[in-house]
């Protein structure tokens, strides 16, 4: 159901140890860590990131939902859209990821930013 779930923390290093230690039991372990921050994964299909936002409140979530096909991809896309929902980026691959990354990116209606991605 998810690809990766991203959110913002106040304070970084020390929320990097908490989810690193509390995961631990279910075998967490540092994907990547760069500018942004860090992720994490036990399973290598689905991960945690946790980014920098040094401001009082913390930035909105960022919850992916991992599709199949791109038709799910796209019309994820175009349902939201005409609920309301504001584009965030439409359908499409992403090669700053990966080749094989097709995604599409809407903001809700409490702004957070909701992400469909098919690997295929």
């Amino acid at each position: 159901m998810f690809d990766h779930v991203v959110f913002g923390v106040r304070d970084y290093e020390k929320s990097k140890q908490f989810y690193l230690k509390v995961l631990q039991p279910i075998g967490i372990a540092i994907v990547s860590e760069g500018e942004l921050g860090i992720e994490l994964s036990s399973d290598g299909r689905s991960s945690l990131c946790i980014r920098r936002q040094p401001q009082d409140n913390p930035a909105p979530l960022h919850i992916a939902f991992l599709a199949t096909t791109t038709e799910q991809v796209r019309l994820f896309h175009q349902i939201a859209i005409d609920l309301g929902a504001k584009d965030n980026g439409l359908p499409g691959i992403r090669p700053d990821y990966s080749s094989n990354y097709y995604a599409a990116y809407v903001i809700d209606p409490d702004g957070h930013n909701i992400e469909m991605v098919c690997h295929q």
